[in-house]
């Protein structure tokens, strides 16, 4: 049985306000949660009998087995599944050293939870273990963000962070930056350490990080020169850069 307060407590994650007091956040969805599970310690797990049979490996500090239209109560997808859990936010330590050895990103006050997913996503499927989040970016941890995310999360370590007092302790480590003034990505020499920036949706990357950035880069649209879009999504724009660091690494 689904108590009142559990169901309380579950949407409570919905807001910051009462992930950060519980150090927890919400994941739904069959594929989605035994993803994390084997990731995270799960403090409650909320599942149909069918779903919990046939994940047998997956544990919790408490589980609530329960009917299809009593977790629909709980849950914030408008179609829910077979399952929801509450997992502990993960803690990372923040080191510096990081990109002085790989490629890592860093985001600039992100704003959107579907970008920030998609990004998170995309950093996994192109083997990037770390993303720096400035103190604006949106919160990696919100629902909609996690669920955007589809299970990379378990696999990329998020640091929010000053950026700029991170940056300005890297030294001589390559720090890139897409700017309408940077260097063709395509012609310019990429390297397979450093700090990749990806800037606001609307705003680009801020003006105190970008005079940090050493390494200016530009994705030229096709045919140059001609009239076309202003620019382009922050999370395409990140897929694209990160294809081509890759590349160049074949």
């Amino acid at each position: 049985m689904l108590s009142k307060n559990k169901i309380k407590f579950i949407r409570s994650l919905e807001l910051k306000k009462f992930r950060k007091e519980n150090k927890a956040f919400l994941a739904e969805g069959n594929k989605l949660v035994s993803d994390l599970a084997g990731h995270f310690r799960c403090k409650l797990l909320v599942s149909t009998r069918e779903w919990l049979n046939s994940n047998t490996q997956i544990s919790a500090d408490e589980i609530i087995t329960v009917e299809k239209d009593e977790l629909s109560r709980a849950s914030l997808l408008k179609t829910p599944q077979d399952v929801l859990a509450v997992f502990e936010t993960p803690v990372y330590k923040l080191s510096e050293n990081n990109p002085r050895k790989e490629l890592c990103l860093a985001l600039d006050d992100v704003q959107d939870p579907g970008n920030l997913g998609t990004i998170i996503r995309v950093a996994d499927w192109f083997g990037i273990k770390n993303i720096y989040c400035s103190n604006g970016t949106a919160d990696a941890f919100s629902p909609k963000t996690v669920q955007a995310t589809m299970g990379a999360l378990a696999r990329v370590k998020l640091h929010y962070c000053d950026l700029k007092e991170l940056i300005s302790r890297l030294n001589d480590v390559p720090v890139f930056g897409t700017f309408l003034d940077g260097k063709n990505i395509y012609e310019n020499e990429l390297s397979a350490n450093g700090l990749i920036v990806m800037g606001n949706e609307g705003n680009g990357i801020s003006k105190e990080v970008s005079e940090l950035i050493n390494r200016r880069i530009l994705i030229p649209n096709y045919p140059q020169g001609h009239e076309t879009s202003e620019s382009l999504n922050v999370a395409i724009a990140t897929a694209i850069v990160c294809s081509e660091f890759r590349r160049r690494q074949i």
